[in-house]
């Protein structure tokens, strides 16, 4: 079954080069856009896409109001911000408000691609650049740099082990629990045992929130 898709933009020659590209999926289906905020609400209440993807700048109301409204509806259309901002701020109002996803709009075609398949399954997934600003640089052997392993504790005292914060850090980049297994060469159910651990750390229930907290509560420091 297809993955339907509403392209919210105000620029339709935007619209149009990323509907060419998405065609290209068998999986992936584009129903509908919209030029502005006021017109995605209605075409995402009429079409239910599985997926928007969203412009945060829109004419009569921004991507932001779009995606508040859309939360306070409780609507099972799930939301990837598709912006220019690369500001944590942004990340994190988008990610308070609804959002499960957060790209720039020079992405890459196979990014926007996995973007939409890892959020069509109910996983954040942010920018890589971005998450790799928020969560840490990688090392060539895919280790974390020890000055962000220091840096992700919460303002409790709940440090992260450092294999936490492998896991939050391959979450940021919209691993599945069966994809971060296979990165980190351990099993899904030690996977899962790490997740719980951070939910509780956190306080937290779910990988989305836990995202949330780690930006909210700036326990990542921005350079």
């Amino acid at each position: 079954m297809s993955i339907k898709i509403l392209i919210a933009d105000d620029h339709a020659l935007l619209r149009q080069g990323i509907k060419r590209v998405l065609n290209f999926e068998d999986d992936l289906e584009v129903i509908g856009e919209a030029e502005d905020g006021q017109e995605t609400l209605v075409r995402t209440t009429m079409l239910k896409p599985d997926v928007l993807l969203l412009d945060l700048n829109m004419p009569g109301m921004s991507g932001l109001e779009v995606a508040r409204e859309l939360k306070a509806q409780h609507s099972l259309t799930k939301i990837i911000a598709l912006t220019i901002h690369d500001s944590d701020n942004y990340v994190l109002e988008m990610l308070c408000n609804g959002a499960l996803g957060y790209l720039l709009k020079d992405v890459e075609p196979a990014t926007l691609v996995r973007a939409i398949h890892v959020v069509n399954e109910g996983q954040p997934f942010i920018y890589p650049t971005l998450a790799e600003h928020l969560f840490g640089s990688m090392h060539p052997q895919g280790d974390l740099e020890s000055k962000a392993r220091e840096m992700l504790h919460d303002s409790r005292g709940a440090r992260l082990t450092s294999r936490e914060m492998d896991v939050v850090s391959c979450v940021a980049k919209g691993y599945n629990n069966a994809d971060i297994g296979q990165a980190l060469g351990v099993s899904e159910k030690t996977v899962k045992n790490h997740m719980t651990s951070i939910f509780h750390k956190f306080g937290v229930n779910d990988r989305t929130q836990a995202l949330i907290y780690v930006l909210k509560h700036n326990i990542i420091t921005l350079d």
